[in-house]
């Protein structure tokens, strides 16, 4: 919910901060950054958790999260008191752009990361992509159940959930190349600005979608697929090449440069999102990005989501100087907020 006459609201402390962070995410997408089991999300000693927020669009129309969990029920989503019948039909609504230490596995983790990170920005403006995505996850499923199958196969069912694989899988090879097109040129104008010019950087797409007929390549690879007991080939395995100069940043970049690229691909999702004609302003949310990165390339990223563009900013840093030398170079308002042993407070005083 936006803090009224606040371009930027900060927030100072460790473990606690971020689990409020968290929970403005939970909003957003109906799960949480950082933990994939909600029962797990429920305090030590309760039986429950529950979240609330309360928004107002660019457009100055209110709109009411609820999100309800009880130890062995069914989770609980609900929208101006009216509740989800699909969760997936909420997300987009606030659209929203996390950056965090665990961003680092967008370059250092399997490909799988670099998937999410693409469906995670698509999905939030094309919900024909997410449901194509849904389907398409279902029939590798499947398709992956036969293929481990002691028995030999019904070739009927398996053609079945193989042209569901084609078919979806086209979806979401378009919508994928569709974004990384139009975004490629936002992410390497963000990487210059913070680095001022000093490194040259990549991004690319990478699909077997591009190499010719879907259906045919998963057909043709039935009988490899039959031995290994899973799919080989389809857009569950496209990836995004990330490259500083003409090597990958993951072998070649140093801390920073990594730091930077990770902070350009998500100042680039921000704009990306918010070109997409969304009734609102993504929220951005800076969870204790500022570390491994020199001073200018931090006054460079301040520069930038404290501009007219960005609205409603949530900042934590664990290392109070580190955060005061950020806020002098806040030309707009703010709010500073501790938060210990999970109570919240405004600080009032003067830097």
């Amino acid at each position: 919910s936006r803090i009224p006459g606040c371009l930027d609201s900060l927030q100072q402390g460790c473990q606690p901060a971020q689990h409020l962070m968290d929970a403005v995410y939970y909003l957003s997408f109906c799960k949480s950054a950082t933990n994939s089991v909600d029962s797990q999300n429920i305090r030590h000693g309760q039986d429950f958790f529950v979240l609330q927020g309360f928004y107002e669009t660019d457009g100055g129309e209110p709109e009411e999260l609820y999100c309800g969990l009880k130890a062995r029920q069914k989770k609980k989503f609900k929208r101006n008191k009216k509740e989800y019948s699909r969760f997936s039909d909420h997300i987009g609504l606030i659209p929203l752009v996390l950056v965090s230490p665990s961003d680092s596995l967008l370059i250092a983790g399997g490909s799988e990361e670099r998937r999410k990170f693409m469906d995670m920005v698509i999905s939030q403006y094309d919900r024909g992509y997410l449901d194509a995505l849904i389907r398409y996850n279902k029939a590798v499923s499947q398709r992956n159940t036969l293929l481990k199958s002691e028995v030999e196969p019904d070739e009927e069912l398996m053609s079945v959930w193989e042209e569901m694989m084609a078919s979806s899988g086209e979806i979401v090879y378009a919508g994928r190349k569709a974004f990384i097109d139009e975004f490629i040129p936002i992410f390497q104008s963000y990487y210059s600005y913070i680095s001022q010019d000093q490194e040259c950087v990549s991004l690319a797409y990478q699909s077997c979608a591009s190499q010719g007929d879907l259906l045919a390549q998963i057909q043709q690879n039935r009988q490899k697929d039959r031995v290994m007991g899973f799919s080989l080939k389809g857009v569950h395995k496209d990836d995004l090449i990330m490259k500083i100069g003409d090597f990958p940043i993951k072998r070649e970049g140093s801390q920073g440069q990594n730091k930077t690229y990770l902070i350009a691909l998500k100042l680039a999702q921000f704009e990306f999102l918010k070109r997409t004609g969304s009734r609102t302003t993504p929220l951005v949310l800076l969870d204790d990005i500022f570390d491994k990165l020199d001073a200018s390339r931090v006054e460079q990223i301040v520069k930038v989501v404290a501009g007219d563009s960005f609205g409603q900013i949530f900042i934590t840093d664990t290392n109070r100087d580190h955060l005061d030398k950020i806020l002098r170079k806040i030309e707009g308002d703010y709010k500073l907020f501790e938060v210990d042993n999970g109570i919240v407070s405004e600080r009032k005083e003067d830097l």
